[in-house]
């Protein structure tokens, strides 16, 4: 295998990997806005921790939630490993 062949075979890998990432955050995302307009609570898991909520904002690469406890709950969408809706 030539360094070129090499080079290519990691651009092509990582072009994959972020196609996919795209996708799950797509995904995510679609989730927390049916939470906000279904008003429906979702859990929301960020590095072994969950915090549960209902959607009350979603802007840029925050999602505002609002749960029993707290009237404001902001966490960066980049940081979340997992959403499931209730």
């Amino acid at each position: 295998m030539t360094r070129r062949t090499g080079l290519k075979t990691l651009a092509g890998a990582l072009a994959a990997s972020a196609t996919m990432m795209a996708k799950e955050n797509e995904s995510m995302h679609d989730l927390l806005e049916a939470s906000m307009k279904d008003k429906k609570g979702v859990m929301v898991y960020l590095k072994g921790q969950s915090i549960g909520g209902m959607v009350t904002k979603i802007a840029g690469d925050m999602v505002e939630l609002r749960s029993r406890e707290y009237s404001r709950i902001i966490v960066r969408i980049d940081a979340i490993d997992a959403v499931a809706m209730s």
